[in-house]
């Protein structure tokens, strides 16, 4: 099952503050908010789609313990996007002086800023347009590189500023190149 989505707008806007607490209120359910304000409800994951998702950012955690360049954000954060809509991207990454640049409520609350690296891992149960979708909204917001993981076919979608995506079948492993530099995605307990 696919994110169902809730439109308020005819009768209410939400705003930001209003969506934190929704969220807050509702830590059970995970919400994600489009530009339009149209909310969505995404389901739970399974328990070999969420081993994964945790493969993948401890895998970048690891990786920025060492290198101390930027913060690592797990599934549960959500990101107030330059359009108005609110992702919380599997796992993702931001450079240390953009978080520096937030004040102390925005890295509290859903920090207003767009990650420089997002990775989405597409489970069965996901649509692959609306995750294509997201990843393309990132781009458009400031995401410098961006990896869907696409379980059911094996490949892997990268998105980068300013170029065409790319695809790849079966990849071993992805380099970061020069947006995390060092960093290598070991596929070897993904697939």
């Amino acid at each position: 099952m696919d994110a169902l989505t809730i439109n308020f707008a005819p009768v209410l806007q939400i705003t930001d503050e209003q969506f934190f607490q929704l969220c807050q209120i509702n830590e059970l359910i995970r919400f994600e908010r489009n530009a339009d304000g149209t909310l969505l409800l995404m389901p739970l994951v399974g328990g070999l789609t969420s081993n994964r998702n945790a493969n993948l950012t401890a895998q970048l955690g690891v990786w920025n313990r060492d290198e101390s360049l930027g913060i690592v954000f797990g599934s549960s954060v959500g990101f107030i996007l330059r359009n108005g809509s609110v992702r919380s991207p599997d796992a993702s990454w931001l450079k240390r002086d953009k978080w520096n640049s937030l004040t102390q409520e925005q890295k509290e609350r859903f920090p207003p800023v767009c990650p420089d690296f997002v990775m989405e891992l597409r489970s069965d149960t996901d649509c692959l347009t609306r995750l294509q979708n997201k990843m393309q909204e990132y781009r458009d917001n400031g995401a410098r590189l961006g990896w869907l993981i696409d379980l059911e076919t094996r490949q892997v979608e990268i998105y980068r500023s300013g170029r065409y995506i790319e695809v790849l079948q079966s990849p071993a492993s992805l380099s970061g190149e020069d947006i995390l530099p060092g960093f290598m995605l070991n596929f070897e307990n993904i697939w």
